[in-house]
């Protein structure tokens, strides 16, 4: 399943049965932006206006949007794994980084 994104955010998506909808936040940033939606139409397109309407609040205020993730990813692996990926980065004439990335970028790419 993909996620619904927008200029660069992601959205969380849950179904509300007591609404009877679907209700959505922005993924990855400490702002609260919610929407929703009772079809996927509608979600989508309160979705796309709730992250334009949060970019031209920033605007006017004159802040800075938040970004959903910087792309720094810190992990704690016991060492014996650590030197496995190690030993396979360098096998393939990559770093851990390059090697993890690609990975991970096939894992959510396959699911």
């Amino acid at each position: 399943m993909k996620n619904m994104r927008h200029k660069g955010y992601a959205a969380r998506i849950e179904y509300s049965e007591e609404d009877v909808c679907f209700v959505g936040h922005i993924a990855g940033i400490r702002d609260v932006v919610g929407f929703h939606g009772e079809s996927v139409a509608e979600l989508r397109s309160a979705f796309e206006e709730a992250v334009d309407d949060y970019l031209e609040t920033c605007a006017i205020l004159g802040e800075e949007p938040q970004k959903s993730y910087f792309g720094k990813l810190m992990l704690r692996i016991p060492p014996d794994i650590h030197a496995a990926v190690a030993t396979a980065a360098e096998t393939r004439c990559k770093s851990i980084n390059q090697l993890v990335a690609e990975i991970l970028n096939q894992t959510v790419l396959d699911h």
